[in-house]
């Protein structure tokens, strides 16, 4: 099952990441080093408050492999790409109530951002591989009538009629039905990054990353998708844990570990060359049973019901097949193990559950 191997191909290698100062871009640069690669995190570091970077990501601007700047900045991009040997395109305004409250902000980064990275790809000698992050928001709330016959559609019926919704289960081969800007952004950069570096013959992967979370994620105001780290949060300050619509819905919960081990697979596999690949464990998990994971570390934590919001994806999980043929890999951490992981973190970070969520409304 594992090729270790292909890993090693990083050795000695410079890989740019483009928004390598977030959650995941500081993991996939503390794995690279591990690895003996030259990472360069290219980001605008302006997502969270520099605290943020610096204490619990552990980035500072003024490292040497810390580039400050914007991915929409041509002269710059240019010039990492053509020193780069790979190249990890992870930046992205990717919080999904932003880009819907701003969607201009959204096709500025992007998909303009994105398109400016593609072009310095195309342009690029060195390049041996690109790997396009992407998200399971590009399915939207799946299409089960597009793959089900008519017998499995009535099965299917009879099986919501007694238990409520089946969550879809999301295959890399079904049609892209974005139902946010987000979403949408990625999917167009999924058939972009096909187009240009096809045209060139640059070698690409796409990946696409179901629900990360895992330590030291922490949570924004205004923003209520990180489930684990905005109920942990929450029972930490005492505070009840809000379940909207009950809790039903699903999400496939992919530790940041496994995430940054997945895209790096991608970016050596010799069978990642031009594929796209789930990132996800394959694993059905409804925010109930988050908040009860949670609840479990916080025995006195009430779980409150609250009303659906509008937009909320209803969700589905992996298929992960694909990712296993191609990879030669499977997520190893549980979201039982995770969330432990996590709510230890936190317990030796407490700094991580910020003083405002006290003070918040309602929250996630």
């Amino acid at each position: 099952m594992h090729h270790h191997s292909n890993l090693s191909a990083l050795a000695g290698a410079t890989v740019l990441v483009t928004g390598g100062a977030g959650l995941i871009g500081s993991r996939l640069t503390a794995r690279l080093r591990d690895l003996g690669a030259r990472p360069v995190a290219l980001c605008t570091m302006n997502a969270y408050p520099e605290y943020v970077y610096a204490d619990l990501f552990g980035v500072h601007a003024e490292d040497p492999d810390v580039v400050l700047g914007d991915i929409r900045d041509t002269t710059l991009v240019r010039k990492l790409v053509a020193d780069s040997d790979y190249v990890i395109h992870a930046a992205a305004l990717a919080d999904v109530a932003a880009c819907t409250r701003e969607p201009l902000a959204a096709i500025d980064t992007n998909v303009a951002g994105t398109q400016n990275v593609l072009d310095a790809v195309a342009a690029a000698d060195r390049v041996r591989r690109m790997v396009f992050v992407s998200s399971a928001s590009v399915y939207g709330d799946g299409n089960p009538e597009e793959t089900d016959s008519p017998e499995l559609l009535t099965m299917r019926q009879l099986l919501e009629s007694v238990h409520g919704r089946i969550p879809p289960q999301f295959h890399e081969f079904t049609r892209m039905r974005p139902k946010s800007v987000y979403g949408n952004t990625k999917a167009w950069g999924e058939e972009q990054a096909a187009l240009v570096l096809g045209q060139v013959g640059t070698s690409y992967a796409i990946v696409r990353y179901f629900s990360v979370y895992g330590e030291p994620q922490t949570i924004k105001q205004g923003s209520h998708s990180w489930v684990v780290a905005w109920f942990a949060a929450r029972a930490h300050l005492g505070l009840p844990l809000h379940l909207n619509g009950g809790g039903r819905q699903v999400r496939d919960m992919v530790h940041v570990d496994d995430i940054a081990e997945g895209t790096l697979r991608a970016l050596v596999s010799p069978r990642a060359h031009t594929e796209t690949v789930n990132i996800g464990t394959g694993v059905p998990t409804s925010v109930r049973k988050v908040a009860q994971l949670v609840q479990a570390h916080y025995p006195n934590t009430p779980l409150l019901e609250t009303p659906l919001p509008a937009g909320d994806p209803l969700g589905g999980y992996a298929a992960t097949r694909r990712m296993e043929n191609i990879l030669g890999w499977k997520p190893k951490v549980t979201i039982t193990e995770g969330v432990a992981r996590y709510v230890k973190w936190l317990q030796n970070t407490p700094a991580a559950a910020p003083d405002w969520l006290r003070r918040e409304p309602t929250a996630a």
